[in-house]
């Protein structure tokens, strides 16, 4: 059994590195926290490279069985390894995806340079929610392995294919494929229930201040947007994403 109880272990101060972008892709590694996420991982088929495990915390009798190395750490070491406020006392460290997305008739999200990172994590867990077939993440958009867009996606980040990738070149697959594409936009706009459900599609959203680039809007079959009855300026774009997604998916 692997013990550590200094802060100042190496191993420590590895772990404490995939608190950032250029640590997480140095190493290909990434950081979870909770047994809700390692457990979503656990029954997605992602083996964790390692659990970490503070002393007083008993682990699930689901994963007596997991050929997972545990190390064991005080209380003090996870707090230092801790993201949050209050340490949930289980953490893993996983390595980073290698999905392959091929392009088909099916139906995907495409995240155009959304920065907030619980903005992200939660248009992941909705697009799984919706039955999207997977997502593009495009350039400028936040880091995938953000440690709050992990914990915003509740686990959904195990569930589908998430790739990064040029949103342009993703566009024009989807049209050489005959995939209605969907921008989202005021300028130039309809409303969503306007759209007739289509059975395959592409639905781009953008960031939370300039929305979509121009270059996408001028590629797509239609720019949507859905309608605000109040006095509100606009709607948070993960909750734009969520009745979009719906809307298109009314079958």
């Amino acid at each position: 059994m692997n013990r550590i109880e200094s802060v100042k272990n190496p191993k420590v101060k590895q772990w404490r590195k995939l608190h950032t972008k250029k640590g997480r892709d140095l190493e290909k590694q990434f950081l979870i926290e909770g047994a809700h996420l390692i457990e979503e991982a656990r029954i997605s088929g992602v083996d964790p490279v390692e659990l970490i495990v503070a002393e007083h915390y008993d682990i699930p009798k689901s994963w007596s069985e997991w050929p997972v190395p545990i190390t064991y750490v005080t209380d003090r070491v996870m707090m230092e390894l801790s993201e949050t406020k209050t340490p949930q006392g289980v953490s893993a460290i996983c390595q980073q995806f290698d999905h392959q997305l091929v392009p088909n008739r099916g139906r995907y999200l495409f995240i155009d340079a959304v920065q907030d990172p619980g903005n992200v994590g939660t248009i992941i867990r909705t697009a799984d929610a919706a039955g999207i077939d997977g997502v593009v993440l495009g350039e400028g958009s936040v880091d995938l392995y953000n440690g709050k867009v992990i914990r915003s996606t509740q686990g959904s980040l195990f569930h589908l294919p998430i790739v990064k990738g040029n949103l342009v070149e993703w566009v024009d697959k989807m049209k050489s494929l005959e995939v209605p594409v969907f921008g989202t936009a005021l300028e130039n706009g309809q409303d969503y229930k306007c759209i007739n459900s289509p059975a395959s599609f592409a639905l781009i959203v953008g960031n939370e201040g300039e929305g979509v680039s121009k270059e996408l809007l001028n590629r797509t079959d239609a720019n949507l947007y859905v309608p605000i009855y109040g006095k509100a300026e606009s709607l948070n774009v993960a909750i734009a994403t969520a009745v979009l997604l719906y809307g298109l998916r009314n079958e």
